[in-house]
C-alpha cells in the first residue's frame, strides 16, 4: 500500500468536459489564472528566474497542448491580466519581502486626497495610507515624498493597504512561530465577538482577549469584526494549535513611536489644531495628534473664566500655540489665548489718567479689588481709594464680585500690565468747596464719628470730618477724655474755627455756640450806660462774674496813681453781692468810694463805651 500510486485528480477545467482527446499532462500543471507559489526560503533571483522559465515553458506547452473549437471566438485584445503579468507582479512583490514575511518598501506619494494619500511602491496597483497616518493629517505632505512602509493586503478597490510600521502576514506555522520569536506585528482579520474576547484569522484562528484588543467597551470589540489589524502573538502552542494575539501592545508602540516623532518636530511657538480630550479644574487636557497637552485654565481666554467649560466642550476641536515643552517629562504646555491680540500693547493709547471707566469687580484681595475694563485688562482699586466717608479695612466692606462699578483712572503702566483706579473719585471730592461751603464762624451740625484722646470728630458732609478739640467741647470745666460727655453717633452743632482743604482739616468748637453769662450782660446793656465795677488790675474792670472790661487810659493812669499813694485795705468779701444788687437796682458807686481816686481793688462807677464782639471796653464816669 505504501507504494500505491494514487490516480491523479481530474482538471476542473472547463474544456476538459468537451475535448476528451486532450492529452494528460503531468499533475504539477499551474493554473492560468493563478501565481505559482515560491516558498519563501528558494526567494533568491536565481531561483524566481528558472520558476520563471519553468512557468513560461509549461505555459507554451499547455497552449500547444489544448486544441481550439473552431466555434471559439478570437481572445480578446488585451486581456485583463495574463498569467505572465500575474507572474512578474507576484515576482516583483516577493523581491520586496523581509524574512518573516513582511512586505518592507519605501513609497513615494503621487496624489494626495481629501482623506487618503496615494503612493508608488513599485507594483502595478498603488498603495493608499489614511490622512491620519502622518503628522498634522498630512499637511505637510506632498507629491515626491518618500516613506517607508509595509503591505497589509488589498483593500475592496484592490488598492494595496499599506502601514506606515513594520506588518508581516504568516501563511504557516513556521511564519508564526518566526514572528512570535522575534515578536514582529502580523495583520490579522477579526472574525467574531467571542467569550471573553475576539476570534482572528492571521492565517491560522488566533485568540485575542478582550482587554487587550485596544477597545473601550463591547460596542467598539464588535466594530472591530470584519476589520484587518495588527496584533503580536503572544502565546503560541502548534501541537494544539493554539494561539493568542495581543492588539493593544501594537497600537500603544506605534502611539509612542508618534508621540517620538512629534516630540522631535514640534516646536516652541508653534500653532497646531487639537481636540480637547477632557476637563478639569485646572485646565483641559488637548490631544494635538497623538499627545496630550496642558492648556491651564489661565491660558484659555484673556477675559477671567470660573471654570474651564464655561470655554470649552470635550471633543472640541480648536487651535492652540505650543508654550513650552519639557524634554523629560514630555509635558507640553498650550495656550489660546496667546492667538488673541495682546490687549495692553494699546492700553496707552487707550486710556488716560483722570479718565472715568465702567468695569466689572473680578476679584476681592485684601489690599484692594481687580475690575476689568475689557477682555485682558484689568485694573487695581486699593483699598485707600475706596471712600472718602470712612476708612475702609477689608473691600468687601463697600464692594462684592461682579458688582459693575465706575471709577477714575489714576495712573496706566502697559509695560508692567498695571492699572491703578480709583473708586471715591468718580463720586467727587468733598474737600475741593469745603471753605466756600463752611465759613470760618458758621454753625455746622453732625455725628461723632470718632472719639479720640485729644478731642472728637464730627461728620459735617460726605467725606468731610472736622475735629473738636477736648479744649472746646465744655466751657464750665475741663475734661480728662471727650467721653466723658460725648459718644459716637451722637449728632452735635459747632462752630467752624478754621478750614485747611489741602490738609484736608477742619477745626470746630462746640463750647462757642454755648450761651454764656456775658452774652446776657450785653444783651441787657447798651453803649453809654453807667455800671459799677471793681478794678482788677491795670486797664481791667471787672464788671460782674466772668465779665470784664477794658479801661479807658485815663482811668487806668489814675489808678495807677492812687496804688502808688497805697490803698485802703478794703474787704471783698461781700463785693460780689454789692454789685450785683447795685446793677440789677440801677444804683451807682459814687457815694462807695471818693471820685477822685482809683485804686486796685476800688469798687465805684464806670461808663460804657463800647460792645464789640471782641468784649466790652468802659471809662471812668
Amino acid at each position: 500500500m505504501e507504494n500505491e500510486i494514487l490516480p491523479a485528480e481530474p482538471s476542473l477545467d472547463a474544456s476538459s468536459a468537451t475535448s476528451p482527446e486532450i492529452p494528460a499532462v503531468d499533475s504539477a500543471v499551474i493554473p492560468l489564472d493563478a501565481s505559482p507559489v515560491i516558498p519563501a526560503e528558494t526567494s533568491t533571483p536565481i531561483a524566481v528566474e528558472a520558476a520563471s522559465e519553468a512557468a513560461a515553458a509549461l505555459s507554451a506547452e499547455l497552449e500547444a497542448a489544448v486544441p481550439q473549437p473552431p466555434e471559439t471566438p478570437p481572445a480578446p485584445a488585451e486581456p485583463v491580466e495574463s498569467f505572465a503579468e500575474m507572474l512578474s507582479e507576484f515576482e516583483h512583490e516577493h523581491e520586496h519581502k523581509a524574512p518573516g514575511g513582511a512586505r518592507q518598501l519605501e513609497g513615494a506619494v503621487v496624489s494626495v486626497s481629501a482623506d487618503s494619500v496615494f503612493l508608488d511602491i513599485g507594483f502595478k496597483v498603488e498603495g493608499v495610507l489614511p490622512r491620519s497616518a502622518f503628522e498634522n493629517n498630512a499637511d505637510g505632505v506632498a507629491v515626491g515624498d518618500k516613506f517607508p512602509v509595509s503591505v497589509k493586503g488589498r483593500n475592496v478597490e484592490r488598492y494595496y493597504e499599506l502601514s506606515r510600521f513594520k506588518v508581516a502576514q504568516p501563511t504557516d506555522w513556521s511564519s508564526l512561530e518566526a514572528a512570535f520569536a522575534q515578536k514582529t506585528a502580523i495583520a490579522g482579520t477579526v472574525t467574531a465577538v467571542v467569550k471573553g474576547g475576539l476570534s482572528v484569522d492571521v492565517g491560522v484562528r488566533a485568540f485575542m482577549p478582550g482587554s487587550r484588543s485596544g477597545a473601550h467597551d463591547a460596542k467598539e470589540m464588535g466594530d472591530l469584526v470584519g476589520q484587518q489589524i495588527e496584533c503580536r502573538i503572544i502565546k503560541l502552542d502548534a501541537a494544539d494549535e493554539d494561539v493568542v494575539v495581543d492588539r493593544r501592545a501594537v497600537l500603544e508602540e506605534q502611539a509612542l513611536s508618534q508621540q517620538a516623532s512629534l516630540y522631535s518636530t514640534m516646536q516652541v511657538g508653534e500653532v497646531v489644531s487639537g481636540k480637547v480630550r477632557s476637563l478639569a479644574s485646572y485646565g483641559a487636557f488637548v490631544d494635538v495628534g497623538g499627545i496630550d497637552g496642558l492648556l491651564h485654565i489661565s491660558d484659555i481666554s484673556l477675559s477671567r473664566i470660573e471654570k474651564p467649560e464655561d470655554v470649552l466642550s470635550v471633543g472640541q476641536e480648536i487651535q492652540v500655540k505650543v508654550l513650552k515643552i519639557d524634554p523629560e517629562t514630555r509635558r507640553i504646555s498650550l495656550g489660546m489665548k496667546q492667538l488673541e491680540p495682546e490687549p495692553w500693547d494699546a492700553a496707552a493709547d487707550k486710556y488716560k489718567a483722570g479718565e472715568r471707566v465702567t468695569g466689572r469687580v473680578t476679584r476681592l484681595m485684601d489690599f484692594g479689588a481687580f475690575v476689568e475694563l475689557e477682555p485682558g485688562i484689568e485694573g487695581l482699586i486699593h483699598v485707600s481709594e475706596m471712600s472718602w466717608v470712612k476708612r475702609v479695612r477689608k473691600p468687601s466692606d463697600v464692594l462684592k464680585e461682579g458688582d459693575v462699578v465706575e471709577a477714575v483712572i489714576l495712573g496706566v503702566q502697559p509695560a508692567e500690565r498695571r492699572m491703578s483706579l480709583g473708586l471715591k473719585q468718580a463720586l467727587g471730592d468733598p474737600w475741593a468747596d469745603a471753605a466756600r461751603k463752611f465759613s470760618v464762624g458758621s454753625a455746622v451740625e453732625g455725628p461723632v464719628t470718632r472719639l479720640m484722646k485729644f478731642g472728637a470728630f464730627v461728620q459735617v458732609a460726605d467725606g468731610v470730618e472736622g475735629l473738636v478739640h477736648i479744649s472746646e467741647i465744655v466751657v464750665e470745666r475741663r475734661l480728662n477724655h471727650p467721653s466723658e460727655v460725648l459718644k459716637a453717633g451722637q449728632v452735635v452743632r459747632a462752630q467752624v474755627l478754621g478750614v485747611d482743604a489741602e490738609k484736608r482739616q477742619m477745626k470746630l468748637s462746640m463750647k462757642q455756640l454755648v450761651p454764656t453769662s456775658i452774652d446776657e450782660y450785653v444783651a441787657e446793656h447798651k453803649v453809654g450806660d453807667v455800671v459799677s465795677g471793681r478794678v482788677v488790675d491795670e486797664g481791667t474792670v471787672e464788671l460782674g462774674e466772668g465779665i470784664r472790661a477794658r479801661c479807658a487810659a485815663g482811668a487806668a493812669a489814675q489808678a495807677e496813681a492812687g496804688e502808688k499813694k497805697g490803698a485802703e485795705n478794703v474787704d471783698l468779701s461781700s463785693l460780689t453781692s454789692m454789685l450785683q444788687a447795685r446793677w440789677k437796682s440801677g444804683g451807682t458807686a459814687a457815694a462807695a468810694v471818693h471820685a477822685g481816686a482809683l485804686r486796685v481793688g476800688q469798687v465805684r462807677s464806670f461808663r460804657i463805651v463800647g460792645l464789640e464782639g471782641d468784649g466790652i471796653r468802659v471809662e471812668m464816669a
